[in-house]
């Protein structure tokens, strides 16, 4: 049975910390796909294979370094296009093993890619406007992808439980991986998350705790317990494992230019929490150009936070390259990331392609979930109305070009935060069953 248990911080303030790792995971032998190495995103140092996330010499983080299929773009392409309808299909470019779609999991991925007309013709747009949405995954958020990667990289390194800190969709995403592949699970979430989020996490029979805090807190909290013994054997998907994690999210860049014809976005419209999910997007659209399965043209990346917890938005409006911390105060539970790790690098893409960062307050929020649901049918959680009505401020501000192919994140199920929508959101009417009480109220 699930446990949810609340417990208080121990605050000392650590940032960096080496990490741990079993003793049967030097990282020497380990072989994940084309993954060739670690390197720091700042000084460019290379690591072996391995769970540590920041660099030796300068602290900066370690992403994955890869020898990449070249030479033959069409016959990568047909190779792609004849893989599993899930992300596997993009193996030869993931850091996973090249039998990866017969194993245990969860296999996210290749959700539906909506043009969005009726939509379009309500925010003004006259190009061609879609909507990724992501809640057709399986825990019904883009969480599920990057757990995917991270638990590949879990088993390379012999780890034996799965954990993360959460807003609460990486949680659930952690569970139903973790019961899938055989892995023990142990998540933390702050104390205050929407009840639909902590249900779906502790569903899956894995351990879900409660920290008194935000997601700050707890982020802090699961760096000192990974130098600790009690995290010994523990591979926390977005902190020791987060190298391999953050490479999931390049597989919307790849879905998305797939399901338009193997090409480019012009603009693209993305969520930041952390910022990773950004930064791995422009990651991929790079890689597809570079390997020539699309043809390079330029795009325009836009960020889109809640008000409430807009650190990035603000470092942009105001022309700063640091991102100073805030407390959140917002709806949007799973943006509300107050000291974004990424959040320097999205800077640098948006500005870098001619995009930009905005925000949107919480009635907005709930008014672009409505107006996507009435348009499209799509119910998104909150996450995805800071993207639609964020969209729609940057359309008014003449920022996002409304005749060009414009692409709109949506990452999770409206189910998952009703809260957001109920107080606004009920029966058109409650009547006798009877015509005449049809009539009278105005329904025939």
């Amino acid at each position: 049975m699930a446990r949810y248990v609340t417990g208080k911080m121990r605050r000392k303030g650590l940032a960096f910390m080496a990490v741990q790792t079993p003793e049967k995971s030097t990282g020497a032998s380990v072989s994940l796909g084309p993954a060739a190495a670690l390197s720091c995103r700042e000084c460019g140092e290379r690591f072996p294979l391995g769970p540590i996330f920041a660099c030796e010499a300068c602290f900066g983080p370690l992403e994955i370094a890869y020898n990449l299929p070249t030479g033959d773009p069409e016959g990568l392409r047909k190779q792609i296009e004849a893989g599993p309808k899930n992300i596997w299909r993009y193996a030869p470019l993931l850091p996973v093993p090249a039998d990866v779609a017969s194993k245990p999991s969860t296999n996210p991925g290749y959700t539906q890619l909506v043009k969005a007309d009726r939509l379009a013709r309500e925010l003004g747009v006259t190009g061609s406007l879609h909507i990724k949405d992501d809640s057709g995954n399986p825990t019904h958020s883009f969480k599920d992808r990057v757990v995917a990667i991270a638990v590949e990289a879990a088993r390379a390194f012999g780890f034996t439980t799965l954990s993360c800190s959460s807003t609460g969709n990486l949680a659930g995403a952690v569970g139903a991986a973790a019961a899938r592949a055989g892995f023990r699970s142990c998540v933390f979430i702050p104390h205050d998350l929407e009840q639909g989020k902590v249900v779906m996490a502790a569903v899956y029979g894995g351990e879900l705790v409660g920290i008194e805090g935000n997601y700050d807190d707890v982020n802090r909290f699961c760096s000192e317990l990974i130098g600790d013994p009690l995290g010994e054997g523990w591979g926390f998907v977005n902190v020791n494992l987060r190298p391999y994690y953050g490479e999931g999210s390049k597989t919307l860049a790849y879905e998305i230019c797939e399901q338009l014809g193997w090409e480019l976005p012009d603009q693209l419209v993305i969520p930041i929490a952390s910022g990773s999910q950004l930064t791995k997007i422009d990651k991929g659209l790079k890689e597809l150009i570079a390997l020539g399965l699309v043809e390079d043209k330029p795009y325009r990346i836009f960020g889109a936070q809640a008000a409430g917890c807009s650190p990035v938005s603000r470092a942009f409006q105001e022309g700063h390259d640091v991102v100073r911390p805030v407390k959140p105060d917002t709806i949007a539970k799973s943006l509300a990331i107050g000291n974004p790790a990424d959040g320097p690098y999205v800077l640098d893409i948006a500005r870098r392609t001619g995009g930009a960062v905005d925000d949107v307050d919480d009635a907005q929020i709930v008014d672009a979930i409505k107006l996507l649901a009435r348009t499209e049918g799509i119910f998104a959680e909150t996450a995805g109305g800071v993207t639609v009505g964020v969209t729609r401020k940057l359309i008014e501000k003449g920022l996002l070009d409304p005749s060009l192919t414009t692409v709109v994140l949506n990452t999770g199920d409206g189910l998952k935060t009703l809260d957001a929508v109920a107080p606004t959101t009920g029966p058109t009417a409650t009547i006798r069953p009877s015509l005449d009480a049809f009539r009278d109220a105005g329904l025939g």
